[in-house]
Parts: C-alpha cells; structure tokens; sequence
C-alpha cells in the first residue's frame, strides 16, 4: 500500500481495510477506531507520570492488527506520530515493526524506524517483564 494517508483520508483507508467477521454494524468499526485514542491517553499517562499499563498496550495494538491488517501501521504512525519513541518498543516486540512507514501526513513523509530514539523505560519493562524487545 503505497498510498498517501492523512488525517482527511485516514477513516476512508480504515473503513477500506476493516476486516472483523463478527462485526454487524458502524459501531464496532468506531468502536475499534477508538483504540488509538486509548492507547494515546496511555501513551500521556506515561509521560506524565512514568506509569504504563503495558498488557492494555500491548492488547490494543493487536486488536488492531488483527482487524485492520498492515494498515494498522500506517494509522498508529500517523495518529501517535508524537509518541513514536514510545510506540516502536511495543511494535518490535510484538515483531510488527517495519524498517521504514512511506507517504504518512500532509507532507507525504517517509519515517525511518532506525531514526528514532525509543523510550528506555518503555524497552527496559519489556525487556524484564516479557524477556523480548
């Protein structure tokens, strides 16, 4: 998929790729939508108070992969673009994390993973907690 996505097309490109068999209507699509929203009041949390609730993290981006497929990627770098140093750990550990995310925001931007600084909380807890990252 290498299309642009922005804020303006993001919900077209979710609704194009949402595959949940035992969904029956809009409601459990926005309702799965919202599990960027939580995962970024989690992600603030953190930063407020060093405090994360990992497993939560942790289960909300595999919701997400599991029904948004790879897309899921592409919404998680351009909803959190400002929490990806806290969003990579949990990607490499659970093995989705590419090398680079193309064609992201209104400026077409093309992240490169090797570029950013991940969070040594977030990869310490991993690391002790789970045994991976």
């Amino acid at each position: 998929m290498d299309e642009k996505i922005d804020e303006s097309n993001v919900l077209l490109y979710a609704a194009r790729f949402y595959e949940n068999p035992n969904s029956y209507d809009t409601v459990e699509f926005y309702d799965d939508l919202k599990r960027l929203s939580y995962i970024k009041r989690l992600f603030n949390k953190y930063r407020e108070s060093s405090n994360i609730k990992e497993r939560l993290v942790i289960n909300h981006i595999i919701v997400l992969y599991n029904v948004f497929g790879t897309f899921a990627t592409k919404m998680l770098f351009l909803k959190l673009k400002d929490y990806l140093d806290i969003l990579v750990p949990f990607l490499v550990y659970l093995g989705k994390c590419p090398n680079v995310v193309e064609n992201i925001g209104i400026d077409n931007k093309t992240i490169f993973v090797s570029d950013i600084n991940m969070d040594k909380g977030i990869v310490n807890l991993l690391r002790s907690k789970y045994g991976r990252s």
